[in-house]
């Protein structure tokens, strides 16, 4: 069986996300969303809010499950028997960023990365800005799936 690991903090999930998700989907027997908790970044929801918003928004592909993980991820990998690493990659900054990531979780496990270029729809897309976009009232539903979108405008209000 043919395993690969799309990590992340998925603070929210967005369709660019739920993209690559779905085309690794197509390329190995299963595919494993990790939630990496990372204490040092302030979310918006709980690691259980974006693990519970990622199964309900994969269900669509059976050889997807979800999972969270703190602590280095090709430690995470090594445990589940996990061979590559999928990213996407949105522009040439984020190969600049994720080819040092790539080289090192290799040099520690011999785990590969493999990346998918974003599709051009999404190139822009970053949950952070989508969280910056629907704080200030502008749509985002084309960006994030209807369940996301409806819970991002629930936690929002509760700010106000």
């Amino acid at each position: 069986m043919t395993r690969a690991v799309c990590p992340g903090s998925y603070d929210p999930a967005t369709n660019g996300h739920l993209d690559i998700i779905g085309r690794a989907a197509k390329l190995f027997d299963e595919v494993v969303v990790a939630v990496l908790i990372n204490k040092n970044k302030k979310t918006l929801f709980s690691v259980e809010e974006r693990t519970e918003m990622l199964r309900e928004v994969t269900a669509q592909w059976p050889n997807v499950r979800v999972d969270s993980w703190h602590g280095l991820l090709v430690d995470y990998c090594r445990e589940n028997d996990i061979k590559a690493i999928v990213k996407g990659l949105r522009a040439v900054s984020d190969y600049d960023y994720e080819l040092q990531m790539a080289q090192m979780n290799h040099q520690l496990s011999g785990v590969d990365t493999l990346f998918m270029p974003t599709n051009p729809i999404y190139s822009f897309l970053a949950s952070s800005l989508v969280k910056d976009v629907a704080t200030y009232g502008g749509d985002v539903s084309s960006l994030l799936p209807p369940s996301i979108k409806d819970r991002l405008a629930a936690r929002l209000a509760e700010g106000r």
